[in-house]
């Protein structure tokens, strides 16, 4: 399932998944010892890491794992923004003597001073002799940590599933690579693509097992957006629904509710509007005296906009006051809004990972502007019919079934009656497969693993999500 990892058997070839460093010369080389050994370790700080799925945002999910050989003598994991970092989790639960250990990071250590100490320091300092990481850090501010392992002389092989480390932080890879959330289109529907009969009766298409499992997804994603037609005929809550055995209350982070209102017709007494107990980002269009981009060539921020021309100017007052965060738009000839430019306005606002569940034109809207990374589909064992029964997706569509959508990296799963398919567009491949095989993350480490000794890092402000 999407939100989960996916290994791969241990005995996973040796030379597609690593390249090792020694020292400050940074020699590329094959001869690591047992890789079977190597990949455990990182499949166990890999499952590490899954542990904060949901918790850890905005930073990214990294697991850690002390070990001698075969056996594990410490480990841990990131839980949260503000908290110690999985390496120091790991190095904190060792009870015994550190010398000659090898230290297996689904993320390269960092190497800056932020909120903590960096990491790369704390390996050191303990004496671990080789450190194995999964992928690079993409952030160049808390990079280098490899680096700076391998000019004191400690081994540093990286690329080791590299590929799975990258499915599991595809959110976190999203928000700093394209400064963009990623983005999950959501469905439940029959057989034959229909969301609900002609009269508009949907509720329930799948059954209790699907609908936990569309649940979990939530609870992982740090967003979830609608439109104003599912606001209006449902009056939806949006939060995580899951057994208290298997997510206790305390644990649960229901996603941000993300509200299109183009038009501003959602009603303010609605079940997402009514309070401030959940603040919502409600998305609607400036005046039409505003320039659709301002001077930067970004669309203007809430302070430069007025409200759409005959609507009531107290609404995003309103809003505001309950602890609600109005964001305006301009509107596009077309009418509509500029999909990428909402997707960047949200990653401004801390939101790395996206959830639609907004019906057939807000699914169409995201699918025609090619800006869906990933598809969770929930399909039932139902012949809807009728041509007045609403779809899954809308929109405009492709002309020719040769620029029809076709996902990637598809996986199914039975749910009870019910089917769970899982799979990634174009985009969302595209960027996974910047950190896939060994030939490319070669060239990335190397570039930066043969330059002189790193010295010790300045202090400096931590990125926003460290």
């Amino acid at each position: 399932m999407s939100i989960a990892v996916s290994h791969p058997s241990p005995n996973a070839p040796r030379a597609r998944s690593t390249k090792t460093i020694q020292g400050a010369s940074a020699t590329v080389s094959n001869d690591t010892p047992d890789i079977s050994i190597d990949t455990r370790h990182m499949q166990h700080a890999l499952a590490l890491a899954s542990r904060a799925l949901g918790q850890s945002s905005p930073n990214p999910l990294v697991g850690c794992v002390i070990a001698r050989g075969e056996t594990v003598i410490g480990e841990g994991w990131h839980h949260g923004a503000g908290q110690p970092h999985a390496e120091i989790e790991a190095l904190n639960s060792v009870t015994q003597g550190l010398r000659g250990a090898t230290a297996y990071v689904t993320l390269e250590p960092c190497n800056h001073h932020g909120r903590t100490p960096p990491c790369s320091k704390a390996l050191l300092d303990a004496g671990i002799a080789r450190l194995v990481y999964a992928l690079p850090d993409p952030n160049p501010v808390a990079a280098g940590g490899a680096a700076r392992l391998a000019a004191a002389g400690i081994t540093v092989e990286g690329g080791l599933l590299a590929e799975e480390a990258a499915h599991l932080n595809r959110f976190f890879l999203s928000s700093v690579v394209r400064q963009r959330p990623w983005v999950i289109a959501k469905s439940a529907h029959s057989l034959d693509g229909r969301v609900a009969t002609r009269e508009g009766h949907s509720q329930w298409i799948t059954g209790d097992r699907a609908r936990e499992q569309g649940h979990r997804i939530r609870q992982a994603v740090d967003a979830i957006l609608v439109g104003p037609g599912t606001v209006i005929a449902d009056n939806p809550s949006l939060d995580v629904r899951l057994p208290d055995t298997e997510l206790p209350r305390a644990a649960r982070r229901h996603p941000t509710p993300v509200i299109i209102d183009r038009q501003q017709r959602v009603p303010l007494d609605c079940r997402l509007l009514a309070t401030a107990d959940r603040p919502c980002i409600y998305v609607t269009a400036t005046s039409s005296e505003t320039p659709s981009t301002g001077s930067n060539g970004r669309s203007p921020t809430a302070s430069h906009a007025a409200t759409v021309a005959g609507n009531d100017g107290n609404r995003l007052e309103t809003l505001r006051n309950r602890g609600h965060q109005p964001v305006l738009l301009p509107l596009r000839e077309s009418g509509d809004f500029d999909l990428t430019e909402l997707l960047h306005r949200l990653h401004e606002l801390g939101i790395q990972s996206l959830l639609v569940e907004g019906g057939a034109a807000m699914h169409g809207a995201f699918a025609d502007a090619t800006l869906i990374d990933e598809f969770a589909l929930f399909i039932a064992p139902l012949i809807i019919g009728g041509a007045g029964a609403p779809s899954a997706f809308g929109g405009t569509g492709p002309a020719s079934l040769d620029d029809a959508m076709r996902l990637q990296a598809l996986r199914c799963e039975a749910l009870g009656d019910d089917w769970y398919l899982n799979g990634l567009s174009g985009s969302g491949m595209n960027l996974l497969e910047r950190y896939h095989g060994a030939d490319s993350f070669a060239q990335t480490s190397a570039s930066r693993l043969s330059s002189s000794p790193a010295p010790a890092p300045a202090p400096a402000p931590a990125p926003e999500y460290l």
